[in-house]
């Protein structure tokens, strides 16, 4: 009886495809989470620059903007370095595993009061 058993291969496909779902939906979300955080660095990258610059001529009114776009949940940190501004932006993603990731992003941009060219 046991014999027979031992050859009978129904149910083989259930516990395969119960086996490989779970690892493809993890590595699926492994592979959204990832491209999630690469946007959300392309993004803070983009508005660090903006910000830097706008800052660095004097445009304050228009740096606060750019900031206001990115919300509530961005750390601004500025600091001089000679002749240049640079501006860091650090920020966690929404929500997720992935949120205890910190993505930051770090611009700087020559001051034109300093006697730097346009």
């Amino acid at each position: 009886m046991f014999a027979a058993l031992r050859h009978d291969e129904r149910g083989t496909v259930t516990a395969e495809f119960a086996i490989v779902v779970p690892a493809v939906l993890a590595v699926l979300g492994l592979v959204v989470g990832g491209i999630s955080l690469a946007a959300h660095r392309i993004t803070l990258v983009s508005v660090s620059a903006e910000v830097a610059r706008f800052e660095a001529r004097g445009d304050a009114d228009l740096a606060e903007e750019q900031l206001a776009v990115l919300g509530d949940r961005v750390m601004v940190d500025r600091e001089d370095v000679g002749a240049l501004l640079c501006v860091t932006l650090r920020s966690r993603p929404a929500g997720g595993p992935l949120a205890h990731l910190a993505v930051e992003s770090r611009s700087c941009a020559a001051r034109t009061d300093a006697g730097a060219t346009r």
